[in-house]
């Protein structure tokens, strides 16, 4: 039996690995990389800086839970030894891929030179519903273990670029890798999920924004709660847990209100949804995505192009 590290995403997938009784050890990924301000190297002094200074302001985690959470684990990475081949548990949404290509980068960054795999959420041969890793049965967990599929050193070069240049300023080299071929089924879904992050040029809200007024326009939602499921289950690639999602819903509120048990829109709501009206100026603020920031650029939905401002 090869010896095995297995890096996840999460702890609920680490806990559901150790059920399975697959040999070797877990390094846990407890990241949300795709949100805030990154750069390339993980761990730095600078790198640090960013992270905690922005987790702490949105999400009140301090630097000590920082440290214990993922610095600790990111360091394991870099006393590899007495390992056969390295196995990848990340999910096929933006929020996972965006963690994933930055553990590859580290790899990379480290030399490692064992196979590398990836178990990665899809809809498995025999298998009726597509899941995330983390809601699937230890039966169809195992499954997507034993289908796991080989990186070769192109998708991983690939996934190193990727990281490099999401932390740069410039997302258009991001978007001409859309079409690139790899053997990561749902990377460039995920590049076009992250370019369609930008505000449109029409309405200044970008794409998740706008699909939660849809949601409300659509749909008889009666609580702030319901809301939050809704947005949560129909969110497409993004991959946002529950504090990202609310974080999204205070940024909108100016743009529904509850009336009559009812969440609806607000004439902003209704405008912004129609396109009649471009909020860009009231929504704008200094958040970032790695290298750049969210309203330095906008996204044309007609073109799918992004225009530097």
């Amino acid at each position: 039996m090869p010896r095995q590290l297995h890096i996840t995403n999460g702890n609920t997938l680490a806990e559901n690995i150790l059920e399975l009784d697959i040999e070797g050890d877990i390094v846990i990924w407890r990241e949300m990389l795709c949100e805030g301000p990154t750069n390339y190297e993980l761990g730095t002094p600078e790198f640090t800086k960013l992270r905690t200074t922005f987790l702490k302001r949105y999400y009140q985690i301090n630097p000590e839970e920082y440290e214990e959470k993922f610095l600790q684990e990111l360091h394991k990475l870099d006393t590899i030894k007495d390992i056969d081949e390295i196995i990848l548990w990340f999910e096929f949404d933006l929020f996972s891929h965006i963690n994933m290509i930055a553990a590859i980068s580290r790899l990379l960054e480290n030399k490692v030179e064992v196979p590398v795999y990836l178990v990665c959420s899809k809809r498995q041969k025999g298998e009726k519903e597509f899941q995330p890793l983390s809601q699937l049965s230890l039966k169809h967990l195992k499954n997507h273990f034993d289908q796991k599929i080989h990186l070769d050193q192109d998708d991983l070069e690939m996934a190193n670029l990727i990281w490099q240049y999401y932390n740069e300023e410039n997302p258009l080299k991001l978007k001409a890798l859309i079409k690139q071929k790899s053997n990561f089924e749902y990377l460039s879904s995920c590049i076009r999920t992250h370019i369609e992050r930008f505000p449109s040029s029409t309405t200044g809200l970008n794409t998740i924004e706008t699909n939660i007024l849809r949601l409300i326009k659509e749909n008889k939602i009666s609580s702030l709660n319901q809301l939050l499921g809704y947005s949560l289950q129909y969110q497409g690639y993004f991959g946002y847990g529950e504090r990202q999602i609310q974080r999204l819903l205070d940024k909108l509120k100016q743009f529904y209100t509850l009336e009559n048990d009812r969440i609806v829109l607000t004439k902003q709501g209704e405008e912004a949804l129609i396109g009649s009206r471009n909020f860009y100026q009231d929504l704008k603020n200094n958040e970032s995505f790695g290298g750049v920031k969210m309203y330095d650029f906008l996204y044309d939905s007609e073109s799918h192009n992004i225009l530097k401002l």
